[in-house]
């Protein structure tokens, strides 16, 4: 998977930790940074958590799908994630396209799992960011949800790890279907 042998072992310590994220209670990459571009050229971010890291190295999470991140990523599917352990001083700056999963039957398959008391997160009437007198009054669809899924299939990983006596950092590109690593100046 990995072209150059030098950075093999720095690749399979971040997927690792991506994999972690999923499913290690309190994993520092569990919640992430999503940058999207939205109308005006202006970057936003805002937190999103990791939901699943597929076999084939893609990162999924959900979202409701009247969200503003939606519109961004359908005018421009270029994204950037930022990850970043606290313990180990290990941050992944992460480029890829996203793709919003309109599949009925893995929505299905993907509803299906997430835990009853965060589906309301999927059902508000409203979308999400809708002005509203207070917080006590946002109301509930009972029969219908909002809940989609992203995928983003990763081109670039900036591997940097804080460490003495020199940082480590390493640019991860994608190439025919294999990772190179090639290391950098911290």
């Amino acid at each position: 998977m990995i072209q150059n042998n030098m950075t093999e072992t720095f690749f399979t310590e971040l997927e690792l930790e991506l994999r972690k994220g999923t499913s290690k209670k309190g994993h520092p990459f569990r919640y992430f940074t999503l940058a999207t571009i939205g109308q005006g050229n202006i970057a936003r971010l805002r937190t999103v958590v990791l939901r699943r890291v597929s076999e084939d190295f893609k990162l999924i999470f959900y979202t409701d799908r009247r969200s503003k991140k939606i519109e961004h990523i359908k005018e421009n599917s270029k994204v950037s994630l930022l990850f970043y352990h606290p313990k180990q001083l290990l941050q992944l700056k992460i480029e890829g396209k996203a793709e919003i999963i309109s599949d009925s039957e893995a929505l299905q398959k993907y509803w299906s799992g997430v835990q009853p008391t965060s589906r309301k997160d999927y059902t508000t009437s409203n979308a999400p960011g809708t002005p509203i007198s207070n917080p006590d009054t946002v109301e509930y669809l009972e029969d219908k949800n909002y809940f989609t899924i992203i995928e983003v299939t990763l081109s670039k990983i900036e591997y940097l790890k804080l460490k003495r006596p020199n940082h480590l950092r390493i640019l991860f590109s994608k190439g025919d279907g294999d990772w190179d690593g090639e290391f950098l100046v911290p």
